[in-house]
């Protein structure tokens, strides 16, 4: 059970709601410019912004990457069946069913207290189709049933790293299994200079799925600073012209690069395999000054 160190002073809603759970400490800091919208940090590392008002507002920038993606996985308003690794504050969940309503929704969360703290104070809507599972992904991810997803995203961060066992070619192979033919995979990957992590899991995804592309920041991928990249593969040709427009009218523009430009980034990285997998590297501690 979460212990609360320091809650709302009675229903305050200028007061942060701060709460140990599983993952470390947890910290709901709410939005000066937006009556009900809120931030998630754990140990001080900003992980979520949800906005109760407006679900389909998305804050950050890697979560508006990979809203790019759900937008462009089917006709506009068409439901999905998605499969959501790492929960956070469901803010990709809430986008979807507010995007696209009766879409059926897997959660998946390892941090059960956080799951409890997010419901108490973050209610979802209750006419969402979202199915929330505390459950480590990849074990989670196995009880999806064959080829029942539209598209998976991963987004699973502990400590803020991406456990090993979610970063190898057999992890993929689970997520294969779980999408429909032409189905999409979409993950949400930290790294810095020299990109060593980053170039490892193109050429993963690039062993599994026949075609790929990756949103970032340029100074990312140049290697200036540490930061998000959004990865989406899919066994059938991605929307790259409409990713790739959408990505460059964001508040803070993002690149595409796809086809040759990604494979010569990807610069011969190997694959990686269960047995040579690593967590993703920790971020400096400049990025979350």
């Amino acid at each position: 059970m979460a212990k609360s160190r320091n809650t709302r002073r009675g229903r305050d809603a200028d007061a942060d709601v701060v709460e140990t759970v599983d993952g470390g400490l947890a910290q709901l800091v709410p939005d000066r410019d937006r009556p009900r919208a809120w931030t998630l940090l754990i140990d001080g590392a900003p992980q979520s912004h949800v906005d109760l008002d407006d679900p389909s507002y998305l804050s950050f920038e890697y979560q508006r990457r990979l809203g790019h993606v759900i937008d462009l996985a089917s006709p506009p308003g068409k439901p999905l069946q998605v499969v959501h690794l790492g929960g956070g504050a469901l803010t990709l969940a809430r986008y979807v069913a507010a995007t696209r309503p009766r879409s059926t929704q897997q959660v998946v969360e390892r941090d059960a207290a956080l799951v409890e703290l997010v419901r108490r104070e973050l209610p979802l809507d209750p006419g969402a189709r979202i199915r929330v599972r505390s459950a480590d992904a990849r074990e989670g991810l196995a009880k999806v049933p064959d080829g029942w997803a539209d598209l998976v995203i991963a987004d699973v961060f502990s400590g803020a790293r991406t456990p090993a066992h979610l970063t190898s070619t057999e992890f993929l192979d689970e997520v294969r299994r779980a999408l429909k033919p032409g189905g999409r995979y979409a993950a949400n990957i930290a790294d810095g200079p020299p990109l060593t992590h980053l170039r490892g899991q193109i050429a993963t995804a690039a062993a599994r799925f026949p075609d790929l592309a990756l949103v970032a920041d340029p100074t990312v991928l140049r290697g200036r600073r540490f930061g998000n990249a959004v990865l989406v593969a899919s066994d059938l040709p991605l929307p790259i012209a409409e990713l790739t427009r959408r990505a460059a009218s964001d508040p803070h523009p993002g690149r595409v690069e796809h086809g040759r430009a990604l494979t010569d980034f990807t610069g011969g990285a190997a694959p990686v395999a269960d047995a040579t997998a690593v967590a993703s590297p920790v971020p400096p501690p400049s990025v979350f000054r």
